[in-house]
């Protein structure tokens, strides 16, 4: 298994960059399993919804959809990567505001670590309120 930086599985995902697509590519391709961990996950989706490129929801669940269905990539947790994929894909604005991929994967996490620590994690507390509708959030 190899890791891979955010800009290595942009420059992929993009092809917008001709020499640099070629490189990760290869990479991608040639040194199977690739590890993209929730913090490189997260980047790429902040990059891609970004002023530059601008993906909407959609595009983000099927750019996410896509990794999953890569037989490349691994995650930290597929478990905690589909479900909070599936949060975000479902979740509808809060009070005028909509739930985001990282905010999804974010307490997803959580619950996972406690889970692994065999500790119930009691609640998982934002200022967000697009969080509200997702289990075991507590908003201040």
């Amino acid at each position: 298994m190899i890791a891979i930086d955010t800009n290595v599985l942009l420059r992929y995902l993009l092809a917008d960059d001709a020499k640099q697509f070629r490189k990760a590519k290869t990479l991608i391709e040639t040194r199977r399993p690739v590890l993209i961990t929730d913090v490189v996950l997260t980047e790429t989706v902040w990059t891609l919804t970004g002023k530059r490129y601008q993906l909407d929801k959609t595009g983000i669940c099927e750019v996410v959809r896509g990794m999953i269905a890569d037989g490349a990539f691994r995650f930290e947790d597929n478990q905690v990567v589909w479900s909070a994929l599936m949060d975000y894909e479902e979740a509808k604005p809060v009070r005028g505001k909509a739930l985001d991929f990282p905010d999804a994967l974010i307490i997803h996490k959580a619950l996972f670590v406690a889970d692994q620590k065999h500790q119930a994690l009691e609640g998982f507390y934002s200022f967000d309120k697009a969080l509200e509708p997702l289990k075991k959030a507590v908003l201040l």
